[in-house]
């Protein structure tokens, strides 16, 4: 009777904690897992129940273009949100300025608050041909009426994914900025470095790990947005969601839209194994 006592406490000392996830769990399970699932198994199923790779071939005839596009917008739109996040955030840690300091902190974390689709309408009304932008420049003397064009393309959805992410990345990057030792950086400064060079330096190379976190949720939020790609870019080639919500709307193809939807969960996938396998590595190497 005691062992079994002994044996049974474990599991009597967890089961408040599981009941306390469950619900988590199961909206986790409902709203995530069995989608995720359903979609990647009836990518691969036909009419009649059979395992077929016509919907994948489909795909790829179709919107192969619209593949690619994604996947170059979503490097250029990463790309600038690193440079652009990297910059306000060693401002911030390293501005000798106080004033600036402060403005900057203040202004820049507003895009948190707008939606994506309030970010996509607020594009097309600043990036076309006849918008605020290209208005405010001729009104100024510095572009001439006959050469004002349309920035909604391509240009327009990597400004507009770096606009509304670069202060989430920008958040994680200083917080991660503010709680390096900064003897390092005040002994650096002591021999000569300039800000410039403490940032890439010193700084940097300990918060890329935090970088490479908000970049590949960046990265997810890129590959989910509907609204932007729908109101920023009317022709082809477009976002692969854009054509993912065509198929389903206009076809009830939810096969072909699924199939599609595979080079998302690829495209993530491979942005999450990259992380995976940095932080193992730092891990090795600090155990050593």
């Amino acid at each position: 009777m005691p062992t079994a006592d002994a044996s049974s406490s474990p599991l009597r000392g967890i089961l408040p904690g599981l009941v306390l996830i469950f619900p988590a769990l199961l909206a986790i399970a409902l709203l995530y897992v069995v989608p995720l699932a359903r979609s990647v198994v009836f990518a691969f199923v036909d009419a009649d129940g059979g395992l077929t790779t016509a919907h994948l071939r489909t795909a790829v005839e179709l919107y192969g273009r619209d593949v690619v596009f994604t996947v170059l917008v979503a490097l250029a739109s990463l790309m600038l949100i690193s440079v652009v996040s990297i910059a306000i955030a060693g401002y911030l840690t390293l501005g000798a300025t106080p004033w600036a300091v402060t403005a900057l902190r203040w202004l820049y974390r507003w895009p948190l608050f707008i939606p994506f689709i309030v970010a996509g309408q607020t594009a097309r009304n600043f990036l076309a041909r006849n918008g605020l932008m290209n208005s405010l420049l001729i009104d100024s003397g510095l572009m001439d009426p006959a050469t004002a064009q349309s920035l909604l393309d391509w240009r327009g959805l990597v400004l507009t994914f770096a606009w509304k992410q670069v202060p989430f990345v920008t958040l994680l990057l200083a917080g991660a900025m503010a709680s390096v030792d900064r003897s390092t950086v005040e002994a650096a400064r002591n021999m000569g470095a300039g800000r410039l060079r403490c940032l890439i330096e010193i700084l940097l190379p300990q918060v890329r790990g935090t970088l490479l976190v908000g970049l590949i949720l960046s990265l997810v939020t890129i590959m989910s947005v509907l609204s932007v790609p729908m109101m920023v870019i009317a022709g082809n080639p477009t976002m692969m969601t854009s054509m993912m919500a065509h198929r389903v709307t206009y076809y009830g193809d939810y096969a072909v839209a699924n199939a599609l939807g595979l080079f998302s969960y690829l495209i993530t996938a491979v942005a999450a194994y990259a992380y995976l396998r940095m932080t193992l590595t730092q891990h090795n190497e600090g155990a050593r």
